[in-house]
């Protein structure tokens, strides 16, 4: 192994405490949709995890049923028996580089992380839209016009209910690890460069 392609013990340090950060994804929420109304002062919360949905999700089914939306039910979402794995084999993955600390795997960890979260996201707006227009047309409740897709981040006006799409700790972690990656990918290159220098 090259002397100049193996990074420096402070980012292997980073990347292990990642790898096992991502470890502990798999069992906290990864996002959370909030609605609030009138008739619900105190909010209703979707908690979605790697492996299943929580928070006040029979009464959101129970709401979502007069409009036309199709329930919430963890079984119909694969990603659900897939996710969790995906997400150890990243932990394994933060923890195998920053143990071998090769350059040159940083960076396609980089990569393959950067996608897997593109897809993620992709994945979640289809879900969503899926969900928010294809509705039942027998509903008790039609607006001609009218989706309820809820946004991918953010704040959506939903008829008479906000809702509101942000991150759980689970996913702060994922935006975390990304971020201290990215950090090591450019400081490693920053030294790499100033060491062609001198």
């Amino acid at each position: 192994m090259k002397r100049n392609d193996v990074i420096i013990k402070l980012h292997r340090a980073l990347l292990i405490v990642c790898g096992l950060a991502l470890f502990a994804v798999i069992a906290l929420p990864i996002w959370r949709i909030e609605l609030d109304a009138a008739q619900y002062p105190e909010g209703l919360e979707l908690l979605i995890y790697s492996y299943k949905l929580d928070g006040q999700v029979d009464i959101i089914n129970g709401l979502n049923h007069y409009i036309g939306m199709r329930t919430l039910h963890a079984d119909d979402f694969i990603e659900f028996t897939v996710l969790p794995y995906i997400i150890g084999a990243y932990g394994l993955a933060f923890i195998a580089v920053g143990a071998v600390g090769r350059r040159k795997l940083v960076n396609m960890l980089f990569v393959a992380f950067l996608l897997f979260g593109i897809v993620a996201m992709v994945d979640f707006w289809m879900w969503e839209y899926d969900y928010g227009h294809h509705l039942d047309p027998n509903a008790p409740i039609k607006v001609p016009g009218m989706a309820y897709q809820p946004p991918l981040i953010g704040f959506k006006q939903l008829l008479n209910f906000g809702a509101f799409s942000i991150p759980a700790v689970g996913g702060w972690i994922f935006v975390v690890c990304g971020v201290l990656l990215a950090y090591c990918v450019f400081a490693e290159w920053r030294l790499a460069k100033n060491s062609l220098k001198s």
